[in-house]
């Protein structure tokens, strides 16, 4: 069920359904973070200066346009929290737009609030897909649960299995090549956001099932 339009109007949600696969073309720091410049081809056609880019999982203002080249400004929690501190010149990102009101949410919810930097464990090959083992810190275990969602460089992603230690996702082959999944291997860095729902969830939230106070209460609506 989409959400109205002026719910939208004050959020930065994402569905992590990947638009486009852009380019890094610049990075340098800055006295407040670092600047980050990226071409996009199909993302920027309707980008303005302060639209939401959900960058690799990570919500991202654009602070300038220069023909087919984002410009971002990172900030430094940002950069701690986040895999966008190791990007190269040349390296590939996820790119998705903010969602509109009438959009079909293909995926899940996203919000571009990366929780943790998770390390890729194992990649392993089975009929029709690809295993990713990420390492799964205590404290956000409670917030994954088998056949939930789960965000990773701003895919929406299904949970197969879950441990104490790590979690386990399978991609198709067409997520594989429409995503910078098909060059990750074993021992990379990966942006994880967890559900927003099972945050609430986990924390026994009595109103769980009132998405609007849910919102309010996470700071994206007023």
């Amino acid at each position: 069920m989409a959400l109205p339009e002026q719910y939208l109007e004050s959020l930065k949600m994402f569905t992590g359904i990947v638009e486009e696969i852009g380019v890094v073309k610049g990075i340098s720091r800055t006295g407040t973070g670092a600047l980050l410049k990226i071409k996009a081809d199909k993302v920027r056609l309707d980008a303005m200066i302060g639209h939401s880019i959900c960058v690799n999982g990570s919500c991202l203002s654009v602070t300038e346009i220069s023909g087919n080249i984002l410009s971002f400004d990172v900030i430094p929690e940002t950069l701690k929290r986040t895999t966008l501190a190791g990007l190269k010149i040349n390296d590939a990102v996820n790119l998705e737009r903010s969602v509109k009101a009438d959009a079909r949410m293909g995926g899940h919810f996203l919000t571009g609030h990366v929780d943790y930097k998770g390390t890729i464990t194992d990649v392993s090959e089975r009929s029709g897909g690809t295993g990713f083992k990420i390492y799964l810190p205590k404290e956000y275990a409670a917030f994954l649960v088998e056949k939930g969602s789960v965000g990773l460089d701003g895919v929406s992603l299904t949970v197969a299995s879950v441990t104490k230690e790590d979690f386990t996702v399978y991609l198709i082959p067409q997520t594989l090549k429409s995503t910078t999944f098909s060059a990750k291997k074993k021992g990379d860095f990966i942006n994880v956001e967890t559900d927003i729902i099972g945050k609430y969830v986990a924390k026994d939230k009595a109103k769980a099932s009132d998405f609007k106070d849910i919102l309010r209460e996470y700071g994206y609506m007023q």
